[in-house]
């Protein structure tokens, strides 16, 4: 692995750690993600942090930043982009549409119509837009950043358990420690923390860290583990669907990711439990039994890590 770009990996997180206060390990795992080629649902109340967070990390990267406020009334072509008629050509131009950017993020999704979702999520799948019948490739890197509101129901539309399998991670920032509370209200009395985050990478370097990610080595004992751990959550009586396929490959890749940033070219079992619940959390669904008992997602889970075998270690590499 080269040193450099785990340095700069390194670089980047401490840029928006200077904003985002408290939330190392959800900055972690976002950038994790996006180093894996994936999308982020960020489920949590509004006001804590969310949109500074996308705007700190565009700021990092010097990645091209929209956001879009989803209410019911937003169309799918407003994500999309739409064709119009230029009249001194004599031929449809097609103009982008907020989505297409290298960084989106994607305002209380849950409140906009299924159509408008499913636009949206099409995109983050393909990695390209078609209008009329006409492809347009969507810029590299390209991320989704999407926030929904777990408090309040009326006028949402929660996306279904097979569009919830489009995001890499779900996670959530949570409250501010009152160390970290009594920083950020120093910090804002008289200025904006965000306009002091300097860019230290660009979408090239973005790149490259993806393509080093892909070369981290996995045992296959590795990949053992993780299909145990994916198999044990289809067989236990608490859930009621288990881990796709998909999210297999997700922890897999999100595992090679979180190694990465680590400082490390191979996989130990410690990455993939450390990523484990932020894959399947929103992945699997509870049995009427879980429910029953009072368990949470979260508390299953943990129960999933703790009944399968850990692979034992050898020199360093598994």
């Amino acid at each position: 692995m080269e040193k450099k770009y785990h340095e700069l990996a390194l670089k980047i997180q401490e840029e928006i750690k200077s904003v985002v206060l408290g939330k190392d390990e959800v900055i972690t795992k976002v950038l994790a993600s996006t180093l894996a080629g994936g999308h982020i649902l960020l489920d949590d109340i509004p006001g804590v942090g969310k949109t500074t967070l996308a705007l700190a990390f565009s700021r990092a990267t010097s990645m091209d930043y929209h956001r879009l406020q989803f209410t019911p009334d937003v169309l799918p072509s407003d994500v999309t982009g739409f064709t119009i008629y230029d009249k001194n050509t004599e031929t449809f131009q097609y103009k982008d549409g907020v989505a297409v950017c290298n960084l989106f993020l994607a305002d209380e999704i849950n409140r906009t119509s299924s159509k408008t979702q499913s636009a949206l999520l099409e995109l983050m799948e393909e990695g390209k837009v078609t209008v009329d019948g006409v492809e347009h490739p969507l810029p590299d890197p390209y991320v989704v950043i999407a926030t929904q509101n777990p408090i309040g129901s009326v006028g949402t539309q929660m996306l279904p358990d097979s569009q919830l399998d489009r995001f890499m991670i779900c996670v959530s920032m949570g409250y501010p420690s009152i160390e970290d509370e009594v920083t950020l209200l120093k910090d804002r009395q008289d200025k904006n923390p965000l306009e002091l985050v300097k860019s230290v990478a660009d979408k090239d370097d973005i790149k490259a860290m993806r393509e080093v990610v892909k070369t981290i080595y996995t045992h296959d004992r590795i990949y053992d583990y993780i299909a145990a751990i994916a198999d044990e959550t289809r067989k236990n009586e608490m859930f009621k669907l288990g881990l796709s396929p998909r999210g297999t490959l997700t922890l897999s890749r999100l595992s090679r990711a979180i190694a990465f940033l680590r400082g490390r070219d191979f996989v130990i079992p410690d990455d993939v439990a450390y990523i484990f619940r932020d894959v399947a959390a929103h992945r699997v669904v509870l049995s009427p039994k879980a429910k029953i008992a009072g368990l949470s997602v979260e508390d299953v889970l943990t129960g999933v890590l703790e009944k399968v075998p850990v692979p034992t270690l050898a020199q360093g590499r598994v």
